[in-house]
């Protein structure tokens, strides 16, 4: 199989994954508008986690309230940033491909609610040590996951590329102070 087979076959997996991570978002938004009230809390392990429905007309952490075609726009300009990234990235890394699915497929479901409804639907909350996370969505997740995952592994891969300059220059030293003690040797002789 030549790189371009393998190339599309890896572009069809990354979508085939943005195609489930929307449908599963949408239906869990469907659901939860369909059979919870909004605003009121349904506690599912006390203390810790209830499905909340809420409505979130801004960004993460309810910034930009309000501001929807900015945030469209927004969306459509990362989503498009995502897919610039996927067409030129040699794909070769599995967990890259896994991280840009995720946040190519979180930005889709968002960016759905906030065409058809002018807010996002939220409706997962956490509470840990008292501390009551914002609520979100498995939109939020995917993309919260698929940016830490792709940083994680950007960050690993200049971390091993100036490992790597380290010891390319290092073994080029070496090979200059052998030839350099060499021609010494052949001088005296």
């Amino acid at each position: 199989m030549n790189k371009g087979d393998t190339r599309k076959k890896h572009i069809i997996k990354l979508y085939l994954v943005v195609l489930l991570i929307i449908v599963l978002d949408q239906i869990s938004k469907l659901i939860v508008m369909n059979n919870l009230i909004l605003g009121k809390e349904l506690e599912v392990i006390p203390n810790l986690f209830s499905l909340f429905y809420v409505t979130n007309t801004g960004a993460a952490f309810s910034s930009l309230k309000d501001q929807t075609t900015l945030l469209i726009i927004a969306s459509v300009f990362c989503i498009s940033l995502v897919a610039t990234i996927i067409y030129k990235e040699k794909l070769e890394n599995k967990w890259k491909l896994i991280s840009l699915s995720l946040l190519m497929g979180g930005m889709i479901g968002n960016l759905i609610d906030r065409i058809i409804y002018k807010e996002v639907i939220d409706f997962l909350s956490i509470t840990i040590f008292s501390y009551k996370f914002p609520v979100f969505n498995i939109a939020d997740i995917c993309i919260t996951c698929g940016v830490f995952i792709y940083l994680f592994l950007s960050i690993n891969e200049e971390i091993r590329a100036k490992e790597e300059k380290i010891v390319y220059n290092n073994e080029a030293k070496r090979g200059e102070s052998i030839n350099d003690s060499s021609k010494r040797r052949k001088c005296k002789n």
